[in-house]
Formats: structure tokens, sequence, C-alpha cells
């Protein structure tokens, strides 16, 4: 019967890479019920979010789904939420103002200092050592370099911080502006970012900017880098300047949790997570114009799916001899929050839930032959993957560029960690 269920998943998603039919367009419509402008982009705890959050659990009531929250359909995750006001902060270059989110960036947290005035070196991997106390050192980003900043003893040294030059290209490429600056951890847990040196993210269309008294260019580094030769240590001969305005505050935001129960006397005590993120990215610098961070595919579609397979099974009349526990987490896009608050503080017995099914990172935009199952090899569910997938001529293998770890980036890890077995896809 488990194998039943990932039939369903499967059917779905080669369903969306088909020209569209009524079934498509039912499930389209839910898709953008959930990512449409009025929403502003679901962010954690916004008005948005509740709205999104009061529609899924709508439909997935209509398709008989019963609520398994702690109360009703919903489980109340507490947060703390550090933003920097990028609106009341400066920052720059000696003589040279640079454009929060659009060509600089630094991660929110509570300890952030009210104000900075530092060198900048370039550390580099040979030349004579430069005392980096008190400095910025900048590095280069993956894949124009692996050397910059990175010399031993470099987290010793007393540097403030780090200011790493985005690389080009790469199968994330760096996407700026960036939407804003704002950290979140559970309000039981210690403050967003809570220590450590600075870490500065710069957009490489500004880079000559930092070298321009330098001596050096940014083209002659990355060309160093790419030919993997040594990188020279350097002061930059200019400094970094800011004033830095945060502000922190507690909020709260909802889970979704119903059971679909099993029709097995004995197996429908165990419980197969089905499980996909509500929360966006919210309104931030505009892209083009516009400024809502909608959402649609990150996580609106896979929300979506959820709806729609509780509704394929209510219109079969089929019941899978497992349960099946629909978890609509909230945070993902903070850390993962929500489904760790869930596994902390789980709605059903732990050692009843016997499996996880997690959709995040699908792209439905063209017709599926490919698909890459993280966790393949971690678990039994590896095998009904194949099971499933072979008839309908898709071929499954494990992920291929581990680098990116993909497979710790979405709600399926931290099932994982209280070894539920579990699936995520790309």
């Amino acid at each position: 019967m488990r194998t039943r269920s990932f039939a369903l998943f499967a059917v779905a998603c080669v369903l969306f890479a088909t020209e569209p039919n009524d079934a498509t367009r039912r499930w389209w419509t839910h898709v953008t019920s959930l990512s449409g402008d009025d929403l502003k982009g679901r962010e954690t705890g916004s008005e948005g979010y509740r709205t999104a959050a009061a529609y899924v659990v709508d439909q997935l009531s209509r398709a008989g789904v019963k609520a398994a929250g702690e109360n009703g359909w919903y489980q109340k995750v507490p947060l703390r939420v550090v933003r920097l006001r990028t609106d009341r902060s400066e920052i720059g270059l000696t003589g040279r103002p640079l454009r929060w989110l659009h060509e600089i960036s630094l991660p929110a947290r509570a300890n952030l200092p009210k104000s900075l005035d530092a060198p900048l070196v370039f550390e580099g991997t040979e030349g004579e050592p430069i005392d980096l106390k008190g400095a910025i050192v900048v590095r280069l980003g993956a894949p124009g370099g692996t050397g910059g900043g990175r010399g031993a003893g470099a987290a010793q040294s007393g540097m403030l911080g780090t200011l790493t030059i985005d690389g080009s290209g790469g199968p994330e490429p760096p996407r700026w502006p960036v939407a804003y600056s704002a950290a979140m951890t559970l309000a039981d847990g210690t403050p967003a970012g809570a220590g450590g040196p600075l870490a500065f993210r710069f957009n490489p269309s500004a880079a000559d900017d930092l070298f321009a008294k330098s001596g050096h260019t940014y083209k002659e580094l990355l060309a160093l880098a790419a030919d993997n030769k040594p990188l020279p240590r350097f002061k930059l001969g200019n400094s970094l300047h800011a004033k830095l305005k945060v502000e922190t505050a507690e909020l709260t935001c909802n889970n979704i949790l119903g059971v679909l129960p099993g029709s097995d006397p004995e197996l429908n005590k165990e419980y197969v997570v089905v499980s996909a993120h509500l929360d966006g990215y919210g309104t931030g610098e505009a892209w083009n114009g516009d400024s809502i961070y909608n959402g649609a595919f990150d996580d609106a579609a896979y929300v979506a799916t959820l709806i729609d397979m509780a509704e394929k099974l209510r219109a079969s009349g089929k019941r899978l001899k497992r349960s099946l526990l629909f978890a609509v987490v909230t945070a993902e896009e903070k850390g993962l929050l929500g489904s760790r608050y869930f596994i902390a503080h789980p709605t059903v017995p732990k050692e009843r839930m016997v499996a996880n099914v997690n959709l995040d990172q699908l792209r439905p935009i063209f017709p599926l032959k490919t698909l890459t199952t993280l966790a393949l090899e971690d678990s039994t569910l590896g095998d009904t993957v194949r099971q499933v997938a072979a008839p309908m001529g898709i071929k499954i293998q494990p992920d291929p560029e581990p680098g990116r770890n993909l497979l710790r980036r979405s709600d399926h890890w931290n099932f994982m960690q209280i070894g539920v077995p579990a699936v995520g896809f790309i």
C-alpha cells in the first residue's frame, strides 16, 4: 500500500508535464489561489500566509481529510525574527556608497554592531602574511575561485568578517537584488546567527570598485583562480564603513496537519507523511518593478499537489491501508523551522511515522524523463521509487551534485533526523 502512495505522487508529477486537461486545470486553480498577488508571497507569519492556510484547510476538509493539529488543523509554531533595516542602515566603501541588497548584503542577526569601519584585505594563498585583526577579508566565491580568503588560521585571526564576491554560473547562479535581510529561529531556541565573524555577500558587477586602489583587478584574480594558480595576498587600500539598524520581534505561524485514516485495522495506526511548505519569500526588492515573490513553484504548486492527491483519493473511493498524514509546514525558507518544530512536537506518535514523501524542488516545465531522488539509497523507499517509476519510463537517479547539499535543504531532512525514512525529488 505504500507503493500506491508513491504511485499517486508520480502520476501527479507526470500529469503536470502534459498538455492541460481538466485535472491539470483543477490543480492549476489551487496553484494560482495560493500564489496570487493578493497573498503577497505568503511570508511566514503574514496575513497572506494566514489566508493561504485557511484555503488549504478548506480544500483538504472538502476532500475528506480530518484535522490532526494541536488546535484543530493548526500547530502554532513560536518564532523570533531579526531584520536588518536596510532602509535605515548605511554602507559603503571609502568615498563610494553601496546599495543594500543590490550590491551588498549581510545576513541579519541580533548582535550586529551598530557601526563598523574596517580595512579590506584579500588574503589569498601566497605572499607575506597580513595582520587580519579587525579587517574584512575579501574572498572569491565558487565557481570563480577556491583559494581567496581561505588561508590557514583565518578563523583564529581576529578578523571582523568576510566579504565574498558571488561567483557566476553554476547550477544556482546568484540573484541580485537579494529579497531582504531577515532571519528567524524557533522562539525557544537561540537568537538567529548568535555569533562569529560578519559574512557579507557582494555583487560581482561592482567588484572592480573593491580593487580600484589595490593594484590588482577582479578579472586578474578570476583568471588566476580559473587556472588553479596561487592567489596573492594584499591590502585593498579601501575600507568598508557601515551604520546598522536591527529590529527583533516574536511571532507565531501555523503548521497545517490533517489525516486520511487508513482502511486496515492494524496498518492504519502507521502514517505515511506527505509534506510541502506553504511559506514563501513575501515581498522584497523589486524585480522588473514587481516586489512580490509569488512562489508559485516554491512551494504553492506542491501544496496544491497534496490537495489534488486528497481530491483524487476521495473521487476514486479508494482508501490506503496506512493512514496519510498531510503536513503543510511553515518557515521552510527560514531554515526548515516548521518541520523542525513538528518533529520535536509531533501530533501523532513519532514511532508510527513510517515514511515521509516531501515535495519541494520539482519544476513541472518539461516532460518528466529523469527524476533525481534525494536519499535514494538511505532506505528501502528508494526501491519503491524505482518500482513505481519503471513502468512509466522515468529514470531514477541519485543526486548528481551532492556539493549543492540539497539533501539538507528541505523538510525531508528533519524527518530523517528522527529516524523516519524519507525522500525528496528534483
